[in-house]
């Protein structure tokens, strides 16, 4: 753990990002009807109400509060498939048994508890490294992956209900935190995951209200650089934001926006990164 850099965030703008998607989602939920509640989203096997048991889950656990004891050997299920992944199913088929209702009051008091511990935690604590998602990091770091996360959760609960994102909420500060997210695991996509050759230079152009460019350097290692002096990307990879957001996630992609994605220079690095630009576990 010593050798590897803490990512150091401002704790304001990333709780900014935070609370924004929380009340975005209090937003969204408030007043759906039983149907609604019931909606499927992108995620296999996963309702609206499932997705919302998912985030109460995930803080209940940063909480310090137990998982539910499950009815079901939750391992055995086809889309779990990992520790953190039996954890959520716990929680997703506890509170199914309970009224959409009940789960977005539980939402509520889950989210106002954090909200309270977040407020008051010091910096001290805020940089400190400990156990994130995407391995040791500093705990701001964690609370920018749960951004990321709970702003995914809302676009799959907004195609499930069929209330996509306008360009304003596309432009609020979660979008961008839960962008700076992906973007800053592009090196480990282009690198170790597409095996880029040495002397890539991947340029991300990426389209829409989130539009935004991210460049990658494969030198030895692969890694997210603010530009490639004076030499031009080997493979460019074009796409609208939200659409890269969502095959990062391993999410199809949104039917309310532009689905093109347009590859340049080495076109067969190009489409092996898009084939493997899902990350999340």
């Amino acid at each position: 753990m010593a050798d590897r850099p803490i990512t150091k965030l401002d704790k304001s703008e990333v709780l900014s990002g935070l609370f924004a998607v929380w009340d975005d989602l209090d937003k969204l939920l408030d007043g759906l009807d039983a149907e609604q509640w019931q909606a499927m989203t992108p995620l296999p096997g996963w309702c609206v109400q499932a997705v919302v048991a998912h985030i109460v889950g995930t803080e209940s656990f940063l909480e310090g509060i137990p998982a539910p004891e499950p009815d079901t050997d939750v391992k055995a299920l086809d889309h779990v498939r990992n520790d953190i992944g039996a954890m959520n199913e716990c929680w997703v088929r506890d509170l199914a048994k309970e009224p959409g209702a009940e789960v977005l009051a539980r939402y509520r008091a889950v989210t106002d508890g954090r909200r309270k511990v977040l407020q008051g935690m010091s910096d001290e604590d805020w940089n400190a490294q400990g156990f994130t998602p995407a391995g040791p990091d500093s705990y701001g770091r964690f609370m920018r992956i749960r951004v990321f996360d709970c702003w995914m959760h809302e676009q799959d609960i907004r195609v499930a209900l069929q209330r996509p994102s306008s360009d304003d909420e596309l432009g609020g500060p979660a979008s961008q935190l839960s962008l700076d997210e992906v973007a800053a695991t592009m090196g480990f996509v282009v690198g170790k995951l597409a095996k880029a050759p040495d002397g890539s230079r991947v340029h991300f152009d990426l389209t829409g209200p989130l539009a935004r460019g991210i460049r990658v350097s494969v030198d030895g290692r692969a890694q997210v650089v603010d530009d490639f002096g004076a030499q031009e990307p080997t493979s460019t990879i074009r796409l609208d934001a939200l659409q890269f957001t969502r095959l990062a996630g391993g999410r199809p992609m949104c039917p309310a926006r532009a689905q093109d994605v347009e590859l340049g220079g080495d076109t067969d690095v190009a489409a092996r990164i898009v084939e493997r630009l899902n990350f999340v576990i």
